[in-house]
């Protein structure tokens, strides 16, 4: 089968954000391939070796590829997404070269070759990554395997705002929690959690694609009864109002005008069982960009019990300062901000409320 591949050179920032646009431009798969440079400050405590590049692309630049299907006009595909990743300069998001170009391929030459690349990868002391076509044996009987197929639509798990999020959800989980997953992919940090010992994942996402491949890769790792998947937002759960008034709501598809999320209803209309968990949770957990994480730093507020956690990345580091200023106005005090290669993550504490009564 021929596939027509869309190559768009830019920046580790923008790289997200881009993905995002091959999507809703019709791309069946997209690739993300960072740079490889030595100069990069990797983390290695768990025995990763890097005496090597990985590959050419030039420090804090991307490449990325979208694959679409051999009927696709792409003419108009790339007259689409010209435009859009231009204005990215409009939301401080520096999109850098911006070179687009594309060409047809034969489905063997991508669709299945990246999966040697991808081994079983330790990425917390308690947690190890493995694909499911690897065999692997755990070292050691606390260690907890992830299995994941990320298929065309996702990563393989082991980007470092991943690792970030599962490191922060280790150190924090200590048995019994409820947690809410914004944003879920595929559905790997909803299984980390599991697998660290929450009681049960309620695991958000906007993109059907996303939703199917979390509940796939929930069943692989036997979760089903613990992981609940729902194509929903967190502001649509709870019934909030006003982020298609913001700058930065053109960017998130439940803001956009016209907008239907099948399905997603406030959390009042739902079946209170149908959730999987019981509002307000004792930790949420978001990766995704730091311009979205902004947006609704106040519904999280509100979907966390008094104490409850906060964990979020997906941020790149000059978006360190405007994250950590939202969570402060919506009331959090920041507990640890983690850092790996050139992303950030924010573990933040929503405080209890104390009442005072006179005598």
């Amino acid at each position: 089968m021929l596939w027509h591949e869309v190559t768009i050179h830019t920046t580790e920032e923008a790289q997200e954000m881009i993905s995002n646009f091959l999507y809703e431009a019709g791309a069946g798969g997209v690739s993300i391939e960072e740079s490889g440079t030595l100069n990069k400050e990797r983390d290695t405590r768990y025995g990763e070796l890097y005496d090597q590049p990985l590959n050419d692309i030039p420090e804090g630049e991307a490449v990325i590829k979208g694959y679409y299907a051999d009927s696709t006009d792409m003419d108009a595909v790339i007259e689409e997404l010209t435009p859009r990743v231009a204005e990215l300069h409009e939301y401080g998001i520096d999109p850098g070269k911006a070179l687009i170009s594309w060409k047809t391929v034969d489905e063997d030459e991508w669709a299945h070759a990246w999966k040697q690349y991808f081994k079983p990868l330790r990425v917390s002391k308690r947690l190890t990554i493995k694909p499911t076509w690897e065999e692997y044996t755990p070292e050691s009987p606390d260690e907890a395997i992830i299995e994941i197929d990320p298929g065309m639509a996702f990563g393989t798990g082991t980007h470092p705002t991943t690792a970030l999020c599962l490191r922060a959800l280790e150190k924090n989980i200590s048995g019994g929690e409820e947690v809410i997953d914004v944003g879920t992919g595929s559905g790997i940090l909803a299984v980390g959690a599991m697998l660290l010992g929450a009681k049960s994942v309620l695991a958000l996402d906007l993109d059907p694609v996303a939703v199917e491949s979390a509940r796939e890769n929930v069943a692989l790792n036997k979760l089903e009864s613990s992981i609940t998947v729902k194509e929903s937002d967190l502001l649509s759960l709870l019934g909030g109002e006003g982020v298609a008034d913001t700058a930065a709501g053109e960017m998130w598809p439940s803001a956009r005008p016209g907008h239907s999320l099948e399905g997603a209803v406030p959390a009042k209309q739902e079946q209170e069982g149908s959730l999987g968990v019981t509002l307000p949770v004792q930790i949420v957990v978001a990766n995704i960009l730091a311009e979205i994480i902004v947006l609704f730093t106040d519904d999280v507020y509100r979907a966390l019990q008094p104490g409850g956690l906060y964990i979020t990345s997906g941020i790149y580091k000059d978006k360190e300062g405007l994250v950590a200023n939202a969570l402060k106005a919506s009331g959090f005090e920041i507990i640890e901000i983690s850092r790996e290669e050139d992303w950030v993550a924010f573990t933040a504490g929503k405080r209890y409320r104390w009442i005072y009564y006179k005598i």
